[in-house]
Protein backbone atom coordinates (compact mmCIF):
# COMPACT_ATOMS: atom_id res chain seq x y z
CA UNK A 1 0.00 0.00 0.00
CA UNK A 2 1.43 3.31 -1.10
CA UNK A 3 2.21 5.93 1.77
CA UNK A 4 -0.55 8.88 1.59
CA UNK A 5 1.29 12.06 -0.23
CA UNK A 6 2.46 14.29 2.82
CA UNK A 7 -0.44 17.31 3.30
CA UNK A 8 3.10 19.90 3.85
CA UNK A 9 5.76 20.45 1.70
CA UNK A 10 7.37 22.46 3.73
CA UNK A 11 6.85 23.97 6.74
CA UNK A 12 8.23 25.57 10.49
CA UNK A 13 7.13 26.01 13.87
CA UNK A 14 8.54 28.75 16.25
CA UNK A 15 11.25 29.73 13.33
CA UNK A 16 13.88 32.67 14.75
CA UNK A 17 16.98 33.87 12.99
CA UNK A 18 19.58 36.11 14.42
CA UNK A 19 22.22 37.51 12.00
CA UNK A 20 25.49 38.96 13.95
CA UNK A 21 24.08 38.81 16.74
CA UNK A 22 21.13 40.71 15.69
CA UNK A 23 17.19 39.31 15.84
CA UNK A 24 15.59 38.45 11.86
CA UNK A 25 13.13 36.71 12.05
CA UNK A 26 10.56 36.32 15.07
CA UNK A 27 9.17 32.71 15.81
CA UNK A 28 7.47 32.51 12.57
CA UNK A 29 5.34 29.68 11.97
CA UNK A 30 4.40 28.29 8.14
CA UNK A 31 2.82 25.53 6.58
CA UNK A 32 3.29 25.51 2.63
CA UNK A 33 1.38 22.83 0.62
CA UNK A 34 2.33 20.51 -2.27
CA UNK A 35 1.04 20.97 -5.55
CA UNK A 36 0.81 25.21 -4.49
CA UNK A 37 3.04 28.22 -5.66
CA UNK A 38 3.51 30.42 -2.89
CA UNK A 39 4.54 34.14 -3.33
CA UNK A 40 7.07 35.55 -0.35
CA UNK A 41 6.14 39.18 -0.21
CA UNK A 42 7.05 42.74 1.86
CA UNK A 43 8.84 45.56 2.04
CA UNK A 44 12.79 45.40 1.81
CA UNK A 45 14.14 44.35 4.96
CA UNK A 46 11.29 42.22 5.68
CA UNK A 47 13.03 39.09 5.95
CA UNK A 48 12.32 37.60 3.13
CA UNK A 49 15.29 36.09 1.74
CA UNK A 50 16.11 35.16 5.60
CA UNK A 51 13.28 33.55 5.26
CA UNK A 52 13.68 31.65 2.40
CA UNK A 53 17.40 30.38 3.15
CA UNK A 54 16.41 29.05 6.51
CA UNK A 55 13.82 26.75 5.10
CA UNK A 56 16.18 25.73 3.37
CA UNK A 57 18.75 25.27 5.91
CA UNK A 58 21.57 27.50 4.49
CA UNK A 59 21.76 29.63 7.86
CA UNK A 60 21.88 28.69 11.37
CA UNK A 61 18.15 28.55 12.83
CA UNK A 62 16.08 28.04 16.07
CA UNK A 63 13.08 26.57 16.05
CA UNK A 64 11.80 23.36 13.96
CA UNK A 65 11.69 23.00 10.27
CA UNK A 66 10.39 19.86 8.22
CA UNK A 67 10.54 18.99 4.60
CA UNK A 68 8.02 16.85 3.62
CA UNK A 69 6.76 16.16 7.07
CA UNK A 70 9.73 14.91 8.11
CA UNK A 71 12.03 16.49 10.19
CA UNK A 72 15.17 18.73 8.91
CA UNK A 73 17.52 17.42 10.91
CA UNK A 74 16.10 13.36 9.77
CA UNK A 75 17.17 13.83 6.09
CA UNK A 76 20.60 12.57 4.94
CA UNK A 77 21.75 15.34 2.97
CA UNK A 78 21.76 13.20 -0.35
CA UNK A 79 18.28 12.90 0.18
CA UNK A 80 17.34 15.88 1.20
CA UNK A 81 19.69 17.57 -1.73
CA UNK A 82 17.03 15.40 -4.19
CA UNK A 83 14.11 16.76 -2.47
CA UNK A 84 14.43 20.35 -2.24
CA UNK A 85 16.43 22.78 -4.94
CA UNK A 86 17.77 25.79 -4.46
CA UNK A 87 18.18 28.91 -6.83
CA UNK A 88 19.93 32.06 -4.57
CA UNK A 89 20.12 35.36 -5.83
CA UNK A 90 23.03 36.76 -7.56
CA UNK A 91 24.81 32.70 -7.64
CA UNK A 92 28.12 32.60 -8.71
CA UNK A 93 28.93 29.55 -10.54
CA UNK A 94 32.31 28.84 -12.91
CA UNK A 95 32.60 31.68 -15.50
CA UNK A 96 34.56 29.04 -17.08
CA UNK A 97 32.03 26.15 -17.30
CA UNK A 98 29.72 25.50 -19.83
CA UNK A 99 25.74 26.33 -19.98
CA UNK A 100 25.36 22.42 -19.85
CA UNK A 101 27.95 21.96 -17.24
CA UNK A 102 26.56 24.19 -15.00
CA UNK A 103 22.93 22.71 -15.44
CA UNK A 104 24.97 19.43 -14.59
CA UNK A 105 25.52 19.98 -11.31
CA UNK A 106 21.75 20.14 -10.27
CA UNK A 107 22.33 15.79 -11.14
CA UNK A 108 24.86 15.75 -8.36
CA UNK A 109 22.31 14.41 -5.69
CA UNK A 110 21.51 11.43 -7.86
CA UNK A 111 25.06 10.61 -9.07
CA UNK A 112 27.25 8.60 -6.92
CA UNK A 113 30.85 9.81 -6.53
CA UNK A 114 32.65 10.78 -9.43
CA UNK A 115 30.00 8.84 -11.74
CA UNK A 116 30.14 9.95 -14.97
CA UNK A 117 26.04 11.57 -16.05
CA UNK A 118 23.63 8.45 -17.33
CA UNK A 119 21.24 8.73 -19.58
CA UNK A 120 18.72 10.00 -17.25
CA UNK A 121 21.25 12.56 -15.89
CA UNK A 122 21.41 14.28 -19.69
CA UNK A 123 17.76 13.86 -20.54
CA UNK A 124 16.74 15.66 -17.86
CA UNK A 125 19.74 18.40 -18.07
CA UNK A 126 18.29 18.94 -21.69
CA UNK A 127 15.00 18.92 -20.58
CA UNK A 128 15.40 21.44 -17.94
CA UNK A 129 17.61 23.92 -20.79
CA UNK A 130 14.81 23.66 -23.08
CA UNK A 131 11.88 24.46 -20.43
CA UNK A 132 13.85 27.67 -20.11
CA UNK A 133 14.63 28.26 -23.57
CA UNK A 134 18.34 27.94 -22.98
CA UNK A 135 19.57 24.88 -24.86
CA UNK A 136 20.53 26.94 -27.73
CA UNK A 137 23.56 27.96 -26.03
CA UNK A 138 24.40 25.21 -23.50
CA UNK A 139 27.94 24.38 -25.15
CA UNK A 140 29.02 28.31 -24.55
CA UNK A 141 30.94 29.49 -20.97
CA UNK A 142 28.49 30.65 -18.50
CA UNK A 143 30.78 33.94 -18.39
CA UNK A 144 30.03 34.74 -22.26
CA UNK A 145 25.96 35.36 -21.20
CA UNK A 146 24.03 38.18 -21.03
CA UNK A 147 22.90 38.38 -17.19
CA UNK A 148 18.83 36.86 -18.42
CA UNK A 149 20.71 34.31 -20.21
CA UNK A 150 22.96 33.08 -17.14
CA UNK A 151 19.76 33.87 -15.37
CA UNK A 152 17.76 31.39 -17.15
CA UNK A 153 21.11 28.82 -17.20
CA UNK A 154 20.43 28.70 -13.44
CA UNK A 155 17.28 28.35 -13.27
CA UNK A 156 17.27 25.48 -15.41
CA UNK A 157 20.01 24.07 -12.73
CA UNK A 158 17.82 23.73 -10.33
CA UNK A 159 15.06 22.40 -12.15
CA UNK A 160 17.31 19.50 -13.05
CA UNK A 161 17.34 18.38 -9.52
CA UNK A 162 13.49 17.11 -10.21
CA UNK A 163 13.00 17.82 -7.11
CA UNK A 164 9.77 18.08 -5.16
CA UNK A 165 10.04 21.54 -3.29
CA UNK A 166 11.32 24.25 -5.40
CA UNK A 167 12.53 27.55 -3.78
CA UNK A 168 13.32 30.50 -5.60
CA UNK A 169 15.06 33.95 -4.53
CA UNK A 170 14.08 36.76 -6.64
CA UNK A 171 14.29 34.22 -9.81
CA UNK A 172 12.89 37.05 -12.02
CA UNK A 173 15.87 39.21 -11.84
CA UNK A 174 17.44 40.43 -15.26
CA UNK A 175 14.53 38.51 -17.57
CA UNK A 176 12.84 40.61 -19.65
CA UNK A 177 8.80 40.62 -19.59
CA UNK A 178 8.43 37.60 -22.14
CA UNK A 179 10.73 35.10 -20.35
CA UNK A 180 8.99 36.44 -16.76
CA UNK A 181 5.89 35.04 -18.47
CA UNK A 182 7.17 31.93 -20.17
CA UNK A 183 8.27 31.50 -15.86
CA UNK A 184 4.87 32.26 -14.58
CA UNK A 185 4.07 29.43 -16.95
CA UNK A 186 6.41 27.03 -16.29
CA UNK A 187 6.07 28.00 -12.40
CA UNK A 188 2.17 26.90 -12.73
CA UNK A 189 3.09 23.54 -14.42
CA UNK A 190 5.25 22.64 -12.13
CA UNK A 191 2.72 22.97 -9.45
CA UNK A 192 0.10 21.24 -11.72
CA UNK A 193 2.80 18.28 -11.22
CA UNK A 194 2.42 18.76 -7.10
CA UNK A 195 5.84 20.44 -6.69
CA UNK A 196 5.41 23.03 -3.97
CA UNK A 197 7.41 25.98 -5.73
CA UNK A 198 8.42 28.74 -2.94
CA UNK A 199 9.56 32.18 -4.77
CA UNK A 200 11.02 35.35 -3.02
CA UNK A 201 9.48 38.09 -5.50
CA UNK A 202 9.86 41.84 -5.77
CA UNK A 203 7.58 41.93 -8.74
CA UNK A 204 4.07 41.94 -7.27
CA UNK A 205 2.00 42.10 -9.95
CA UNK A 206 3.80 38.48 -10.81
CA UNK A 207 3.57 37.73 -7.02
CA UNK A 208 -0.19 38.57 -7.00
CA UNK A 209 -0.91 35.66 -9.67
CA UNK A 210 0.15 32.77 -7.45
CA UNK A 211 -1.80 30.32 -5.31
CA UNK A 212 -0.79 31.87 -1.89
CA UNK A 213 0.89 35.23 -0.59
CA UNK A 214 3.10 34.70 2.50
CA UNK A 215 3.00 38.90 3.43
CA UNK A 216 6.29 39.65 5.96
CA UNK A 217 7.40 42.73 7.70
CA UNK A 218 10.30 43.28 10.00
CA UNK A 219 10.73 39.80 10.29
CA UNK A 220 7.13 38.54 10.92
CA UNK A 221 4.50 37.16 8.87
CA UNK A 222 1.60 39.79 9.49
CA UNK A 223 -0.66 37.55 6.33
CA UNK A 224 -1.22 34.42 4.34
CA UNK A 225 -3.47 33.50 2.11
CA UNK A 226 -4.89 33.77 -1.81
CA UNK A 227 -4.44 37.09 -3.04
CA UNK A 228 -8.32 36.69 -3.73
CA UNK A 229 -9.13 37.08 0.00
CA UNK A 230 -9.56 40.33 1.43
CA UNK A 231 -7.45 39.90 4.44
CA UNK A 232 -4.33 38.98 2.51
CA UNK A 233 -4.81 41.96 0.07
CA UNK A 234 -5.45 44.48 3.27
CA UNK A 235 -1.79 42.65 4.62
CA UNK A 236 -0.06 43.81 1.54
CA UNK A 237 -1.48 47.31 1.64
CA UNK A 238 -0.97 47.09 5.29
CA UNK A 239 3.19 46.20 4.94
CA UNK A 240 3.68 49.22 1.79
CA UNK A 241 1.73 51.69 4.35
CA UNK A 242 -1.19 52.00 2.20
CA UNK A 243 1.21 53.26 -0.63
CA UNK A 244 -0.65 50.34 -2.92
CA UNK A 245 -3.74 50.41 -5.11
CA UNK A 246 -5.24 46.90 -5.72
CA UNK A 247 -7.20 46.39 -8.47
CA UNK A 248 -9.08 43.63 -10.29
CA UNK A 249 -8.87 43.38 -14.07
CA UNK A 250 -10.52 40.26 -15.58
CA UNK A 251 -10.13 38.01 -12.44
CA UNK A 252 -6.51 38.85 -11.64
CA UNK A 253 -5.44 41.29 -9.09
CA UNK A 254 -2.91 44.60 -10.02
CA UNK A 255 -0.69 46.59 -7.87
CA UNK A 256 -0.33 50.15 -8.40
CA UNK A 257 2.31 52.52 -6.76
CA UNK A 258 0.15 55.26 -5.09
CA UNK A 259 2.31 58.97 -4.79
CA UNK A 260 3.00 60.19 -1.13
CA UNK A 261 0.96 62.61 0.12
CA UNK A 262 2.40 66.10 -0.23
CA UNK A 263 4.85 67.00 2.67
CA UNK A 264 3.80 69.96 4.80
CA UNK A 265 7.45 72.27 5.10
CA UNK A 266 6.58 73.69 8.63
CA UNK A 267 8.61 76.89 9.37
CA UNK A 268 9.47 77.33 5.71
CA UNK A 269 8.51 79.34 2.99
CA UNK A 270 8.25 78.11 -0.26
CA UNK A 271 9.10 80.10 -3.17
CA UNK A 272 7.39 79.90 -6.80
CA UNK A 273 10.25 79.13 -9.43
CA UNK A 274 11.16 82.06 -11.19
CA UNK A 275 13.58 82.41 -15.18
CA UNK A 276 16.23 84.61 -14.91
CA UNK A 277 15.82 87.11 -17.80
CA UNK A 278 18.90 87.56 -19.92
CA UNK A 279 19.87 91.62 -20.19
Amino acid sequence: MNPSPPSIALGCQELSVSLQGQPVLHRLSLALAPGCWTAIVGPNGAGKSTLLRALAGLIPSLGDVRLLERPFEDWPRKARAQALAWLGQNESSGDELSAHDVVMLGRLPHRAWLAPASTADLAAVRRAMEQTQCWDWHERPLGQLSGGERQRVLLARALAVEARVLLMDEPLAHLDPPHQADWLALVRELAARGVAVISVLHELNIALQADSLVVMQAGRVVGQGSPAELTTRQALQQVFDGRLHLVELQGQWLALPTAPAPTQLSGAQVLPLRRESTP
